[in-house]
């Protein structure tokens, strides 16, 4: 940006819950203690800001709620020339982040980040499957169940299974209890699931293997990066779980370890970076993604996750792995909205 643009406004989902346990087990000590889900968010924002500000006259901030007319009202108010999105929820609803982003394809605000199809794509896991399966991508089998579905269906899987929510992300709804190894174990968590959070779940075999995590930032591939369960007890499932995520006192947080660039030969990065890129073009993103990957005990890398629009707080992965490659912060910052206003100047 050789000149600064006039105005960004930084939208962003409202603190809310919408859920009485968000740990995927039933309540624990663990489970009770401090959330960092929102609040760790919310201290990011200024952080965001104070990078915009070195490219902007002027950043605006809005926390997006249900409360659409005023969402309108708002943006209208402050004419911005990008949106800089980072709505992930709409009052605790994943879903609604699709059609928040379709807001501002209908009022032609150009915005940082991914389409609203590719939104409900990546989002909705099962669906997210077939388009990858359909590209030539390796995807662990699975089937998806609703609320008093019998499990039959789940018979032609092979077990070890994982179960997850269907359509939500940040890891709600998965804990040690998620991987589970005979019908009995099933039903129980299923039955968990559904009654905590009222929604359709997807089983789906569950890789025994290294975890890692790949970043996109448009077409450049970021250094890969594993998750180490180092010290995590035997028994524990070697898997990303909401309290890993986000209660930092518990067990899982403390043996859920990013490792950055990940301790890998060249093969293995090439194999990574050849998956995550296919598995990226496939689901149409844009701007910024990052790509979950299993490896197998024969190598073979499955795709199970792909996140359009990933966490980019300070201590995020996606910007740890950019920092490997010398964009810090603000950079990174800047260069998200450099992919706006570029579509901005096209559109004008």
């Amino acid at each position: 940006m050789k000149n600064k643009p006039d105005t960004v406004i930084v939208c962003y989902n409202a603190p809310a819950a919408i859920y009485d346990n968000y740990s995927g087990k039933p309540k624990s000590v663990e489970a009770a203690l401090d959330d960092m889900s929102e609040t760790s968010f919310m201290n990011e924002i200024g952080f965001i800001t104070a990078a915009l500000q070195k490219s902007f006259t002027r950043v605006e901030t809005v926390a997006v709620t249900k409360d659409i007319p005023g969402n309108i009202e708002k943006l209208k108010q402050v004419g911005p020339a990008v949106v800089f999105n980072l709505v992930e929820s709409v009052e605790g609803i994943a879903e609604y982040e699709i059609y928040h982003a379709g807001l501002y394809d209908l009022l032609k605000l150009p915005y940082t980040g991914n389409t609203p199809q590719c939104l409900g794509n990546c989002l909705h896991k099962y669906r997210a499957k077939h388009i990858l399966n359909a590209n030539g991508i390796l995807v662990p089998h699975a089937v998806t169940l609703s609320p008093g579905a019998d499990i039959a269906a789940t018979h032609r899987l092979h077990y070890p299974l994982i179960t997850k929510l269907l359509k939500e992300d940040a890891s709600i709804g998965i804990s040690e209890h998620s991987v589970v190894h005979n019908e009995t174990e099933l039903q129980q968590q299923l039955k968990f699931l559904f009654e905590s959070y009222r929604q359709s779940a997807i089983v789906e075999e569950f890789i025994e293997g290294r975890e890692f995590n790949i970043g996109i930032l448009d077409t450049t591939i970021l250094p890969v990066s594993e998750i180490s369960f180092e010290g995590l007890p035997v028994h524990f499932p070697k898997i990303v779980t909401y309290e890993g995520k986000w209660i930092q006192e518990s067990l899982y947080y403390k043996h859920t370890t990013p490792l950055c660039p990940a301790p890998i030969d060249a093969e293995m990065t090439q194999k990574l970076h050849r998956v995550a890129l296919s598995a990226y073009k496939a689901m149409d993103c844009r701007d910024y993604a990052r790509v979950d990957v299993r490896v197998d005990v024969h190598g073979a890398p499955y795709v199970i996750e792909v996140n359009p629009n990933p966490d980019i707080s300070t201590d995020a992965g996606f910007t740890r792995a950019a920092s490997k490659i010398g964009i810090d912060y603000d950079a990174l910052i800047k260069r998200i909205a450099e992919f706006a206003v570029g579509r901005a100047y096209q559109a004008a």
